[in-house]
């Protein structure tokens, strides 16, 4: 392997078999008769990519594109059916936190366990075990079994130990955002100081703002195969393509074979949630539409690009229906991913059941924890509607720049008025789909005051 490479996989590929019964498995198991008792499926097919030392590389594609069963190879968690890889340096993975730990031991007892499979000597250990001990902070819990640690210090002291070794390779899966969020700063902090010290990085997330900040390069995986990789913000963008659906697989393609990627197939489907049937709409005893249904290509219906969310909460007396909504970036797309810094549009499309009077149109985000961030409505915006008549339907159009922080939020719709001085829901929809901020540069609380900031020497 080249002196200058920490990670060098070639051709990897990992094909399980599948099997309709466990009498099936146990048949072929015992290698009895010539039939062919399962179907191949490829989580990984002829991968390769070089990570060069010092350098930060980060991993992203959809739920089943090979993400995790990658790392997983690379770390000796799992075989690979074919193909190669070749490491040079002590390697720590952030995968499971907690996998091999013991619920009989102590804190202290496991941290010894741990830094045995690792590879270290008790000495070792015991010469690390202060600097975990302190990461972790779970004061004199240490002592005691974890089977009666809460799951907050069960992750903090698995971060702790994964964490404070001194590897040359450190691979992360989705493991930095664990515990409180001031645990979760200094597990950020740990990471940029790995990153300064030139130790060598190869990191999966969903979290593309993390992926835009700390990579200085991108590798797309789908269906197991490499798709693209090259700088990050061109590889996100072409991530939010395929997430968009459209042409984002004609495009992937060619773009990943403009990057001298040999991709023989792609095929992307789009998740939904929508009530299975052809399109069309669904309407209560009165005759009233309550719904609609939409085919899984059917142009017609933004919502069919988004994922919506299966414990999505609704209420209302549908006197008005959200039909269809929309979020739209910067360039026309239909997104769940913006960037920070950038101009967006959201849209609702409303189908009024009855004549009402003054409906407002609203929008709000908030984080996962049910914080709500930011949001705003028609009445408030000054944009009325005298009266929406029954059967008639209204678009609302929200344009404002995304200056939340990077990171995943909640959006939720609603039509609501007022009917005799009370308020009125007529249909609302919590936490309707997540968006995804996408940001190189954060700063303290929810979203950025894009503050210009300067500093002089006075003397």
């Amino acid at each position: 392997m080249n002196d200058e490479l920490a990670i060098s996989v070639k051709n990897l590929t990992k094909m399980y078999k599948l099997y309709n019964s466990n009498r099936d498995r146990m048949l072929d198991a015992f290698g009895f008769g010539k039939k062919k008792r399962y179907r191949e499926h490829y989580a990984l097919k002829g991968v390769s990519f070089d990570v060069k030392k010092g350098e930060t590389v980060g991993i992203i594609g959809t739920n089943g594109a090979g993400k995790s069963t990658i790392l997983k190879i690379i770390t000796g968690v799992l075989n690979p059916t074919g193909g190669s890889i070749e490491l040079e340096g002590r390697i720590s993975a952030l995968l499971e936190l907690g996998a091999g730990f013991n619920g009989e031991y102590t804190g202290i007892e496991n941290v010894y366990l741990n830094g045995t499979m690792m590879g270290y000597t008790r000495e070792e250990m015991t010469e690390k075990l202060p600097t975990i001990l302190e990461f972790a902070d779970i004061g004199d819990f240490v002592n005691q079994p974890v089977k009666t640690y809460s799951s907050g210090m069960f992750v903090r002291l698995a971060f702790a130990v994964a964490i404070n070794i001194d590897p040359e390779i450190l691979v992360v899966d989705e493991a930095l955002s664990v515990g409180d969020v001031f645990f979760q700063s200094k597990c950020y902090q740990k990471f940029d100081e790995f990153k300064k010290n030139g130790k060598t990085i190869l990191f999966v997330s969903h979290d593309l703002s993390s992926v835009s900040k700390y990579c200085d390069r991108v590798i797309l995986l789908n269906k197991g195969q490499k798709l693209a990789e090259g700088k990050p913000k061109e590889i996100i963008n072409l991530y939010k393509k395929m997430m968009a659906g459209s042409d984002a697989d004609r495009e992937a393609v060619e773009f990943a074979a403009s990057r001298g990627a040999d991709v023989q197939e792609l095929v992307y489907s789009r998740t939904q949630n929508a009530e299975a049937g052809d399109g069309g709409a669904a309407a209560d005893q009165d005759g009233r539409i309550t719904s609609i249904h939409y085919k899984d290509q059917d142009p017609s219906f933004w919502k069919s690009h988004f994922t919506i969310n299966p414990n999505l909460q609704e209420y209302g007396n549908r006197d008005a229906v959200l039909l269809d909504f929309a979020v739209i970036d910067e360039d026309g797309r239909l997104t769940n991913t913006i960037e920070k810094g950038t101009r967006f549009t959201l849209r609702s499309k409303v189908l009024f059941n009855e004549d009402v009077e003054n409906p407002i149109f609203t929008f709000t985000f908030r984080t996962v924890r049910g914080v709500d961030v930011t949001g705003t409505n028609t009445m408030l915006e000054d944009v009325n509607v005298p009266l929406a008549k029954k059967g008639e339907v209204y678009v609302a159009q929200f344009t404002q720049d995304m200056d939340l922080q990077g990171g995943e939020y909640l959006l939720s719709m609603s039509c609501t008025g007022y009917v005799k001085g009370e308020l009125a829901a007529y249909h609302r929809c919590y936490d309707l789909i997540s968006v995804t901020v996408v940001s190189s540069k954060n700063t303290v609380g929810y979203y950025d005051m894009n503050s210009v900031t300067t500093v002089k020497k006075v003397n």
